[in-house]
């Protein structure tokens, strides 16, 4: 089911009803009941699913316990898990991608090899929920998290429909206790719910999604179009993708608001960095402290000195590549991140910029400016592989930039309300850098301002927004 579907505008009031005024005097039968209805969420889309999702669950689960309880074999116990989720993870994401590929290599080495490909859809979210129950189990195995013995309530922590699909990825210490604690109806925490919900939905279907078809016809036709379109398709990508993905998480947020839930901040405003550092400590924050805490530093992060971390950075790099998709494309996206992300490791200025930007000036200085768009460039750059069906069409789109004609016969591809509602989204964003931007709505000094600006994002949303079920890109992963 999808956020931005007439199916979840009736599923969610129907929920927050019987949620709020049916079972508020009871937490079991709430959380029996948000388990029931993020199943008939995720099997929304695929019903065969669901019976996946409660492997995993229970796999996670018990293993939780058993490494708790046990004295002698936790370490075992923990590989057993870790290699379960994977072998999860890599029959339904990655078979295909490897036999593919040992058989491309073989027929390359003139060796004729017919290896059975599966005819499977890919679990929607099946990266997500996965490192969910990973890191729980490692957390219980380090001594950071205790076991919970109620299944219902576990489960709730791993199918919790908000974050089900696309995250942002939760930790068992933050969302866990929540979930056994009985929990009241906050309005101001429902009001600040429903500013998110709205600036994500705007973000999705008015944003992303009224990017998406001239950026799927520049990189369709990269042969044809003059350099500027490639250029404007590449930065629309950048606009897209982000729009897209963050708005599902506000929307994830606000909707858990309503429930008396409080998610993980996903972004911080990532097109504001003045560093590769500082994007990926504001993009995708929730997967980037995962590999940081259950990869990079169980390898030794930089503790060996800098060949060490020069190595973890690269392996985390690749890994974050492979996780969103079976596609050379991603592995050379986190490659290329990793080469930008190097000459700042070596010289010690990864941890340079670890405060907002202009802090406490309305406008950035001219330097900050120039490496905030020196950032936003090479991040786009790295878009391209990311979105391009194969290295090869990734290069020959970036060399197609520099031989196709400049300009082109017309610009009839843009919508020309388009640049000036982009425009106001990027000074609403640089006004919401602090914090966020459904948080600075909330801090608009006057009732009726700020009334002015939710009504002009609903016209916004109910004019132009792009209600095809398109669904969010990061569903793939």
């Amino acid at each position: 089911m999808l956020f931005n579907s007439f199916e979840f505008a009736v599923f969610f009031p129907l929920v927050f009803i019987a949620y709020w005024f049916l079972l508020n005097r009871n937490l079991r039968l709430q959380n029996t009941f948000l388990l029931v209805v993020s199943y008939f969420f995720y099997g929304w889309w695929d019903w065969r699913f669901v019976f996946l999702l409660i492997l995993s669950t229970l796999i996670d689960y018990g293993f939780g316990l058993i490494i708790h309880r046990s004295e002698k074999h936790k370490k075992l116990y923990l590989w057993i898990s870790i290699v379960n989720n994977l072998a999860i993870l890599g029959f339904f994401k990655y078979y295909n991608f490897f036999a593919e590929s040992v058989q491309q290599g073989l027929h390359s080495m003139g060796f004729e090899a017919n290896i059975f490909l599966l005819s499977i859809a890919l679990p929607v979210g099946i990266s997500f929920y996965t490192f969910h129950g990973m890191s729980y189990v490692v957390d219980i195995y380090y001594g950071r998290s205790k076991p919970i013995t109620n299944f219902v309530d576990y489960a709730v922590f791993v199918c919790f429909f908000p974050l089900l699909v696309a995250g942002p990825i939760e930790r068992a210490n933050h969302l866990l206790p929540q979930v056994i604690k009985p929990r009241q109806f906050n309005l101001h925490q429902g009001l600040d719910g429903l500013r998110f919900i709205v600036w994500g939905l705007f973000k999705k279907v008015v944003i992303a999604d009224n990017l998406a078809p001239y950026v799927n016809d520049v990189f369709a036709n990269y042969t044809t179009v003059s350099s500027f379109e490639l250029v404007m398709g590449a930065i629309f990508f950048a606009f897209q993708i982000y729009c897209d993905f963050s708005g599902y998480s506000d929307i994830a947020i606000g909707t858990a608001k309503l429930l008396g839930f409080e998610l993980m901040v996903n972004f911080r405003s990532p097109y504001f960095s003045r560093d590769i550092a500082e994007f990926w400590r504001r993009w995708h924050i929730s997967l980037s402290s995962w590999f940081r805490d259950y990869l990079y530093i169980p390898l030794g992060g930089s503790k060996g000195g800098k060949g060490m971390a020069v190595r973890n950075t690269f392996i985390i790099f690749l890994v974050s590549g492979f996780w969103h998709g079976a596609n050379w494309t991603f592995i050379a996206w986190g490659f290329l991140n990793a080469l930008f992300f190097l000459p700042l490791l070596l010289g010690g200025r990864h941890r340079s910029n670890l405060d907002v930007v202009a802090e406490n000036r309305m406008l950035p200085t001219g330097k900050e400016l120039l490496q905030m768009v020196l950032t936003f460039l090479l991040v786009s750059v790295a878009w391209i592989f990311f979105r391009a069906a194969t290295i090869g069409h990734a290069f020959d789109y970036i060399g197609s930039m520099f031989t196709n004609d400049f300009m082109p016969e017309s610009l009839s591809r843009f919508k020309l309300w388009l640049p000036p509602v982009l425009v106001a989204w990027i000074i609403a964003e640089w006004a919401g850098r602090r914090t966020s931007v459904p948080e600075t709505l909330g801090t608009i000094p006057y009732a009726t301002a700020r009334r002015l600006v939710y009504f002009a994002l609903l016209m916004l949303v109910g004019f132009y927004g792009a209600f095809q079920k398109t669904e969010f890109i990061y569903f793939q992963f």
